[in-house]
């Protein structure tokens, strides 16, 4: 195991940067505890001499914990359900997938 990936460990693990979370998948149903880092960038969107403001949750999931992520399948964060919405996307050392996600 590399020291990156150790050191994404701790961070998963540590209480004050990423939190439980429960995965559901789309077709099996089968589910799973994860851990995930939560973001909520505002996305910005042109569109035609307008510019639009949207709310955006996006997760990210250590590979360990959460293998195949697929459009469809569902994230509870705590009392919300969310859909993730789009290919999930690996980072560059493939330890950690982003999920974009939409209120369920």
């Amino acid at each position: 195991m590399s020291v990156f990936a150790v050191a994404m460990d701790r961070i998963f693990m540590h209480a004050s940067m990423a939190a439980p979370a429960l995965w559901i998948s789309a077709t099996t149903s089968e589910e799973r505890p994860i851990r995930i880092i939560r973001r909520a960038p505002d996305r910005v969107t042109d569109f035609g001499a307008g510019r639009f403001v949207s709310d955006t949750t996006v997760v990210d999931v250590r590979v360990a914990d959460l293998p195949a992520p697929r459009p469809g399948d569902v994230i509870v964060i705590g009392a919300d359900s969310h859909v993730i919405q789009g290919e999930p996307l690996r980072d560059r050392e493939r330890l950690i997938w982003t999920l974009d996600l939409r209120p369920a």
